[in-house]
């Protein structure tokens, strides 16, 4: 498979240090995949699963360690911390290892639009105000996803496609997830709309999205627990929405087909 060249790239919700971080999938993608520039929307470290069990297996230091080598041969990084590696906020503006750390930044696309990028858990009421019970919850999705691995051998055994996520589904199943997700999206439009910006690029629901709201778009990055997906900027400043894992399949089905 070819490097793929962007001009920009926005991952989020890595949830390096913890179990739910499908450092194998993230790997690929950072070796397919360069940019000009490369945004951490957060949640890139998990210093809340490592305040609870000290977690570090030798792929997620090689994660850390390709990051800070693609800051090194040119890719401005820059580091937009989240609810799980708040800690990162008191740093902001500071420079460590080539990557900046912002705690918001502004992107100019090539096509002129201007986004916000923030991780976005400033706009949830839960993670705000109610901070033990986003803890619980965070507790509580830590289980679904580690039932979710055995969910996804037993399919794999079956002979059933693989990539399933058994979070994602109890998600849009619950009606009161839907309309939480729901509403978080509302909230950042309808709070940004009027701050001379044509749109948000975010993270922290987990949720990967590209749509436009009252004519303000809403970019949400997804994640590298459930979907391993990530948002690219063309060099004409056109936006796309990666699932890595599907479009892995497709390369290879597509390379298969060449080659009969």
């Amino acid at each position: 498979m070819n490097t793929r060249r962007y001009r920009t790239i926005w991952i989020s919700d890595l949830h390096i240090g913890s179990t739910q971080c499908q450092a194998d999938t993230l790997l690929d993608f950072l070796k397919y995949n360069d940019s000009d520039r490369l945004y951490l929307v957060g949640d890139i470290i998990d210093f809340w699963a490592l305040s609870k069990k000290m977690y570090w297996p030798r792929d997620h230091n090689t994660i850390i360690q390709k990051v800070l080598r693609k800051a090194r041969h040119g890719t401005e990084v820059i580091y937009v911390p989240g609810n799980h590696d708040e800690n990162v906020r008191d740093y902001d503006d500071y420079v460590f290892g080539d990557i900046q750390i912002k705690n918001s930044a502004i992107h100019t696309s090539a096509d002129g639009k201007r986004f916000l990028v923030v991780h976005g858990d400033e706009y949830d009421t839960i993670a705000q105000h109610h901070r033990w019970l986003a803890k619980i919850g965070s507790v509580g999705y830590d289980w679904l996803i580690a039932f979710n691995r055995i969910v996804r051998l037993v399919r794999r055994f079956l002979g059933v496609q693989s990539h399933f996520s058994l979070a994602a589904f109890v998600k849009f199943k619950v009606k009161n997830v839907v309309q939480f997700m729901s509403d978080y999206e509302e909230t950042i439009v309808q709070t940004l709309k009027h701050a001379n910006l044509d749109g948000v690029i975010c993270g922290h629901i987990h949720h990967a999205e590209i749509k436009t709201i009252d004519g303000f778009m809403y970019i949400n990055t997804g994640d590298f627990v459930e979907s391993c997906t990530a948002i690219v900027e063309h060099h004409d400043g056109r936006l796309e929405l990666i699932r890595w894992q599907l479009q892995v399949v497709a390369d290879q089905r597509d390379a298969l087909l060449s080659k009969a």
